[in-house]
C-alpha cells in the first residue's frame, strides 16, 4: 500500500489519532495522519539528520563547545535528535518528555532509538511535566529542546507564557532553550517570540529553516557568554567538517534576520 508518495509499512492508531510509517527512496518517515513529516531516517545512515530544521537545531553547537551534562527534550517523535545527541555526545544524560507511548514504541521499533542508560523516557504532557519541575530541576539542564508538533500544529500546553517561563527556570544560568516554531502561524509566533523576548531580556536569535515554515528560537540564559562573529565563522566551518551540517549557513541566516538582538549576543 502506498500513501504520501511512499510505501506504507506500518499504520496503527492510539486514542490520540493515527501513526504511520512509510518509505521513499531509502529514507522512513513518520507521520501523524497527515503529509507532513513528524521525523525522517535515512536507512543507510540513520545518524544523519535527515530533516532540515532538525539540522537546524544543532545550532546551539555555535554557541557551545559539546554537552557533557544534563538536557531535556521536549517531544520525542522519532528520535532523530535524540539519537544525534547520544552518538555524538559520549558524556550526555537525557531525559526526553514525550506524551503519547505509543510514539515511543515506533521510535524503538522502526527508527532505531536505542536503550541508553544515558536515555530517560518519561510519558506525559511536556507542557505540564516543565511546569511541575520548576523546584525539583531547577538551573538543572545545559540545554533544553522543543519540538512538540502533531498534526494540528504545537501542542496547546507549550504554546503559553508560563511554560516559557518555567523552561528558564530549568535552565543553568549558562543554558540555551532550543525550540521549533511555525513561521507561517504569524499571530502564534509574534506572541512567543514576544514571550521569550521578555523572559530571556532579548538574548534572543531566530534561524529560519530554508525553504520550510520552519523557524528554530536560540534563546540563552542570563549569563551566556558574548561572542565573536569571527570566532563564529571559524567555529562554523569546522563544525561543518566535523558533521556533515551546514553550520556556515546557519551562521549567515542567524546574522541576516535577527538585526535587533544579534548585538546582545555577538560582537562584529
Amino acid at each position: 500500500m502506498y500513501k504520501y508518495d511512499g510505501r506504507l509499512i506500518h499504520q496503527s492508531h492510539d486514542d490520540d489519532g493515527i501513526i504511520e510509517v512509510v518509505e521513499l527512496n531509502g529514507i522512513r518517515s513518520l507521520h501523524f495522519g497527515s503529509h507532513p513529516r513528524q521525523s525522517s531516517m535515512r536507512l543507510a545512515a540513520p545518524h544523519i539528520l535527515q530533516l532540515t530544521y532538525v539540522r537546524a537545531m544543532t545550532g546551539w553547537l555555535l554557541f557551545k563547545q559539546t554537552l557533557a551534562d544534563d538536557a531535556l527534550i521536549i517531544g520525542l517523535g522519532g528520535g532523530s535528535l535524540t539519537k544525534h545527541l547520544l552518538h555524538y555526545f559520549p558524556e550526555c544524560k537525557l531525559k526526553a518528555v514525550e506524551y503519547r507511548k505509543s510514539v515511543v514504541r515506533i521510535a524503538r521499533s522502526h527508527f532505531g532509538l536505542p536503550l541508553d542508560p544515558r536515555l530517560k523516557i518519561i510519558i506525559d504532557d511536556g507542557g505540564r511535566y516543565v511546569c511541575k519541575r520548576t523546584e525539583t530541576e531547577r538551573e538543572h539542564y545545559s540545554l533544553l529542546f522543543v519540538d512538540a508538533f502533531d498534526h494540528e500544529g504545537m501542542a496547546e500546553s507549550i504554546c503559553n507564557e508560563a511554560f516559557f517561563e518555567a523552561c528558564k527556570r530549568l535552565l543553568k544560568k549558562d543554558g540555551m532553550l532550543v525550540i521549533n516554531l511555525w513561521g507561517t502561524e504569524n499571530s502564534q509566533f509574534r506572541q512567543i517570540s514576544q514571550w521569550l523576548g521578555r523572559i530571556f531580556q532579548w538574548k534572543l536569535l531566530f534561524l529560519p529553516v530554508r525553504c520550510k515554515g520552519n523557524i528554530i528560537a536560540l534563546a540563552f540564559n542570563d549569563h551566556s557568554a558574548f561572542y565573536s562573529m569571527r570566532d563564529l565563522r571559524a567555529r562554523a566551518l569546522a563544525l561543518e567538517e566535523q558533521y556533515q551540517i551546514e553550520f556556515p549557513v546557519f551562521l549567515r541566516d542567524l546574522n541576516t534576520h535577527n538585526p535587533h538582538t544579534l548585538t546582545n549576543l555577538i560582537k562584529p
